[in-house]
């Protein structure tokens, strides 16, 4: 049973290499074990992309944490986290 959302999983298909040098995935089904084995979050707004980092004790202090090439804009307001 896949464990993102459709809308979820598009956006990595279709952004996918601001992240890794070559595809890791061609279909949704792909797309979505391969997120659940980095453990790949999705969190809702800019407080809940901070909140993630500020938890897993990355430094955010220099720049925009919504560039980061981890963080993926799901487009809804949700954005989803995948640390390569």
């Amino acid at each position: 049973m896949a464990k993102f959302d459709k809308k979820v999983l598009d956006c990595f298909l279709k952004d996918q290499l601001q992240l890794f040098p070559e595809e890791v995935a061609s279909t949704p089904e792909e797309a979505d074990e391969f997120l659940e084995e980095m453990f790949a979050v999705v969190v809702k707004g800019k407080r809940g992309v901070r909140r993630y980092f500020e938890e897993t004790g990355v430094d955010i202090s220099d720049g925009n944490i919504l560039e980061a090439s981890e963080v993926f804009d799901v487009g809804d307001g949700r954005f989803l986290i995948v640390e390569g």
